[in-house]
């Protein structure tokens, strides 16, 4: 296995990371600054106000994006064993 097949196979699994945790990391800011604009404008500095909500956006979005996730981890996963003889050599 040459340097580029590996670059280009870590570039891969990167860029695969960054698309399945996008939504949960999208909802959970969204809901983050929601909370902080909250808390500045009633000036209540609760800890669990600002955690429990991003928790549930987090476990929203798991069930809302969980099967695209998935899909997209099994198929990366696939094309990387369907082409494991090409890296082999």
């Amino acid at each position: 296995m040459d340097q580029g097949t590996v670059i280009n196979l870590a570039q891969q699994a990167l860029l695969i990371v960054l698309y399945v945790s996008a939504p949960m990391l999208g909802l959970s800011l969204i809901v983050g600054l929601a909370v902080s604009i909250f808390q500045a404008a009633t000036q209540i500095h609760e800890q669990t106000l600002a955690f429990i909500p991003k928790i549930l956006a987090v476990i929203v979005a798991v069930a809302i994006f969980g099967s695209w996730m998935l899909r997209i981890l099994i198929e990366y996963t696939q094309n990387l064993y369907l082409d494991i003889n090409q890296y082999i050599k």
